[in-house]
């Protein structure tokens, strides 16, 4: 697909269904925890300086680029299979509820990353929670709701850049596509925390690789 001004605008939109999906299950566990909220702005910090300080250069450059995110899809399983062969090495063991400040930052930092295409917001996320001694359930729990400020952010800022300016055929591809996310994330979210309890992450490193190089070959043929 044609790497569109409103087709990076549909990206964008498809991910707040999903972060939507993310606030119904966890909106009880939000209110209920004050310290939750300031950790995930605290991680929030560094995502928003990067994102509106290099907006303009991620969507016009950065977005659509098939070749960065090729090599990152690649280099990112790598991490992922690296850091569950080492993750012993990690001695240090935090509960999301003794969570620190600075290590919320930290998690932020590493997320910041995720602005280059093929860094899945979520992945890094989940690594950098695993780095301050996060296990995976809440590693990937910290994950999900620090999308939240995240992707709401973006997608605010996106609005704004873009003026609204889409026509009503375009106005109905966003509500579907917003629908489809936010019934397919209720339907995956619990589904996949439950799948992390028992398994590592491997098999979504050999993923990322394996989808690397498949898009490699196709444009390499084109």
């Amino acid at each position: 697909m044609t790497q569109t001004p409103f087709v990076k605008s549909f990206e964008i939109y498809v991910q707040v269904g999903a972060i939507l999906a993310v606030l119904t299950l966890y909106f009880r566990t939000l209110i209920n925890n004050k310290k939750l909220l300031m950790l995930l702005f605290s991680a929030f910090i560094p995502t928003a300086i990067v994102g509106f300080t290099l907006y303009r250069f991620i969507k016009s450059f950065l977005l659509g680029n098939s070749y960065i995110t090729i090599i990152m899809l690649f280099f990112g399983g790598v991490i992922f299979i690296i850091f569950e062969k080492k993750k012993d090495l990690i001695k240090r063991k935090t509960e999301l509820s003794k969570l620190s400040y600075k290590q919320s930052f930290f998690i932020g930092l590493v997320q910041s990353v995720s602005v280059i295409p093929g860094v899945s917001r979520a992945a890094a996320t989940i690594i950098g929670g695993l780095v301050v001694g996060l296990n995976r359930e809440d590693a990937v729990e910290f994950s999900f709701l620090l999308a939240l400020p995240t992707v709401f952010a973006a997608s605010a800022l996106d609005l704004v850049e873009s003026g609204f300016s889409f026509t009503s055929g375009e106005l109905i591809v966003l509500a579907v596509g917003f629908t489809g996310a936010f019934i397919t994330a209720l339907l995956t979210v619990k589904f996949f925390i439950s799948y992390i309890k028992k398994h590592t992450f491997i098999p979504f490193g050999i993923y990322r690789i394996f989808l690397a190089v498949i898009f490699w070959i196709y444009l390499s043929l084109r």
